[in-house]
């Protein structure tokens, strides 16, 4: 209806309305500010795509959903503040929203969808509520002066790449409910110093934590049963705590590392988490031989040991 309207600054929208629908004020680059009437319940796909002089918007307590691309490249958006009726963040709905400093999400989001808040690189922090249970893929990447993160104790997955190049983020504690971490989800980001995984946790994507130059302390609790590849490539990593003790037993002899009453498959990676090689054949003891010389790492389905080879 108003898609393309170069000229339109500000509109008043009548309380009969009750959905903006989609692509309604696509590419109006003009427009500055709207308040929405408590009738709206929906926002749809595209709705403000590219309005990019648009600095605050008021959406009512009536609205349940934010469609995808909704605020797509809306660069001079400054804040927003969602209603407690929002469920759903659609995908892409404040990419590249590069002026967005805060933003609170309510205790009804149950969902924030792919690239989300992709590139909003002003966006400092961000409580996740309790009632999320999902962060889609490139949620939050690039998002480099983010410093700080809480996740709700309702997530079960953290999606590919969701924090991958938040270089300011130093820490972050990843709750009970996760089950996964995806490929790259926490790549580049080179403040991060520490991370705590909980036992829920059973896979670590690839790359999962590669580039977290600055991260030294990991403890890959008993519970995970896969490592991708290079999760922690490019890590100052020095130590691993091991979270299981049992009759397993790993040890060094000179360029081979033995593996005793080891009940599952075998993995050995080096010191930035990347995979060296990997043993099926479950026997009473595996020698493994190693080329180079340094710390690795071994994991058995219920061991992890941190391994000098000299």
């Amino acid at each position: 209806m108003f898609c393309h309207c170069s000229s339109l600054t500000s509109i008043d929208l009548p309380d009969s309305v009750t959905s903006i629908g989609d692509g309604v004020f696509n590419d109006c680059r003009n427009l500055t500010s709207i308040d929405l009437p408590e009738s709206v319940t929906s926002i749809g796909v595209s709705a403000f795509y590219n309005c990019s002089s648009l600095t605050s918007v008021t959406i009512p307590d009536s609205v349940t959903s934010i469609g995808d691309y909704a605020f797509y490249y809306c660069s001079s958006l400054t804040s927003i503040d969602l209603p407690d009726s929002v469920t759903s963040i659609g995908d892409r709905a404040f990419w590249g929203c590069s002026s967005l400093t805060s933003i609170d999400l309510p205790e009804t989001v149950t969902s924030i969808g792919d690239e989300a808040f992709e590139d909003c690189w002003n966006l400092t922090s961000i409580d996740l509520p309790e009632s999320l249970t999902s962060i889609g893929k490139n949620a939050f990447v690039k998002c480099s002066n983010l410093k700080s993160v809480t996740i709700g104790n309702s997530v079960t997955s953290i999606g590919d790449e969701a924090f991958a190049g938040c270089s300011s983020l130093k820490s972050v504690t990843i709750p009970e409910s996760v089950t996964s971490i995806g490929d790259e989800a926490f790549s580049g980001c080179s403040s991060l110093t520490s991370v705590t995984i909980p036992e829920s946790v059973t896979s670590i994507g690839d790359y999962a934590f590669s580039g977290c130059s600055s991260l030294t302390p990991v403890t890959i609790p008993e519970s995970v049963t896969s490592i991708g590849d290079e999760a922690f490539s490019g890590c100052n990593i020095t130590d691993i705590d091991e979270s299981a003790a049992n009759t397993v037993t790993i040890y060094a002899k000179g360029r081979t590392i033995v593996v005793e009453n080891a009940t599952d498959e075998i993995s050995v990676y080096d010191a930035m988490g990347k995979l060296i090689c990997r043993d099926a054949i479950n026997r009473v003891s595996a020698e493994i031989n190693i080329n180079g010389i340094g710390v690795y790492i071994v994991k058995t389905a219920n061991t992890v040991q941190r391994v000098m080879v000299k």
